[in-house]
């Protein structure tokens, strides 16, 4: 008799022997800059965590009252007895630091993207976007009924020219969506988001932003990209962010005007349809949110060390690409390269990953360094010589 999962095994193979493979590493202990990996003691110099906000004091002391106080979880789904009154305070408290009018919060951001893009347009609609733009995002534009174009990576001339023939092929579209990535995660360069916020005006469209690598990072206080070019939630209309990554949880929300949280929270079927967030992350989020507001030297230690970093590496001659954030590729093109990089450094107590085709093309494979606010100059410049060595060895730089 055949075996009907006989081809799992054979295209994992496949992968191995490309050098595509994912083999995971385990963290013994919190994610801090230096962690015991795999038994190993390293500097990890991968986690989203930028702020080191994971085990901050407030956020930790806030899990631990609200599990006290609400236990471990909601019990249910927002839509029938899952809403706390925490979940109502995080919406509250996030909207106001976003300048919005309205929040809304799901288990996680992949959840967002997914549930809310499939419901801003139908059968009679156009969703145009980025041709990098996040998997969460491909896979919501996947499940609409609407039509669906790429513009090229961060170019508004060809984001302007899919528009106009668009609308001149069929010039009676019921809704446009715009979607675009805030800070775009392989490379980490940032979405022009004021000229798509005009282009999207002149045609009538909504637009979209996926902020997931902003949140914390960019803007005022770690607002975000509508902050950091001063745009409001009239221009761009929904405004998405995860709280998995500066703000040291999890979970995912949209922002804007009151009529897209009444709409996403009826419409949405991954809120609608996932149990709440439990309680204490939800109090540990809105301790984040504290910490954005009452201790801005984390945001600004991140970007001193963004800036060093960047600088050095780009002396050494490592090719860093259009990073503009603290995402910082070290792009070396083939798959063998980038593993074969990722684990030297591993042999010298750093750990990175290397990043290779599907999440980036065949030959763009790299590292993907990010910064934390909590690394020191002395573990930077210890990066910084290993990185000059092993990249001479390997023929690098």
């Amino acid at each position: 008799m055949r075996d009907p999962t006989g081809f799992l095994s054979i295209e994992y193979q496949e992968l191995v022997d490309k050098a595509l493979d994912w083999r995971l590493k385990t963290i013994q202990g919190p994610s801090e800059p230096v962690a015991i990996v795999d038994g190993k003691e390293v500097l990890i110099l991968c986690s989203n965590n930028y702020l080191g906000l994971t085990t901050h004091p407030k956020l930790k002391e806030a899990a631990i009252q609200a599990t006290r106080k609400y236990g471990v979880g909601s019990g249910a789904v927002r839509a029938i007895s899952g809403t706390m009154d925490l979940h109502m305070e995080l919406e509250k408290r996030l909207a106001k630091f976003k300048g919005s009018e309205a929040s809304l919060t799901y288990p996680t951001g992949f959840q967002a993207n997914s549930g809310l893009i499939p419901q801003l347009v139908g059968d009679q609609d156009l969703i145009i976007s980025d041709e990098l733009n996040h998997g969460s995002i491909i896979d919501g534009v996947r499940l609409s009924r609407g039509e669906r174009t790429v513009y090229k990576h961060n170019d508004m001339n060809d984001l302007a020219r899919v528009i106009n023939e668009a609308e001149k092929r069929i010039p009676q579209y019921k809704r446009i969506l715009i979607i675009t990535d805030g800070v775009f995660s392989m490379d980490g360069d940032i979405t022009h988001l004021d000229q798509v916020a005009k282009i999207g005006a002149e045609h009538g469209a909504m637009v979209y932003v996926d902020d997931a690598h902003g949140e914390g990072v960019l803007g005022e206080g770690g607002r975000g990209i509508l902050s950091h070019f001063h745009l409001d939630h009239k221009r761009v209309h929904i405004e998405m962010g995860t709280f998995s990554k500066a703000y040291g949880t999890v979970g995912g929300h949209i922002s804007g005007s009151e009529d897209l949280v009444k709409f996403a929270l009826n419409k949405s079927r991954t809120w609608l349809l996932s149990s709440s967030p439990p309680p204490p992350v939800v109090a540990s989020t809105i301790a984040a949110i504290d910490v954005l507001e009452k201790e801005p030297q984390h945001v600004k230690d991140l970007w001193a060390n963004t800036r060093y970093f960047k600088k050095a590496v780009e002396d050494l001659g490592f090719n860093t690409g259009v990073s503009q954030t603290p995402i910082i590729p070290l792009i070396v093109g083939e798959s063998y390269v980038a593993k074969a990089l990722a684990n030297k450094l591993y042999e010298r107590n750093i750990f990175v990953v290397p990043i290779v085709f599907p999440m980036v093309s065949r030959d763009k494979a790299r590292i993907r360094v990010q910064m934390s606010a909590n690394l020191r100059k002395q573990q930077l410049d210890d990066v910084i010589s290993k990185l000059e060595s092993i990249g001479k060895e390997l023929k690098i730089i």
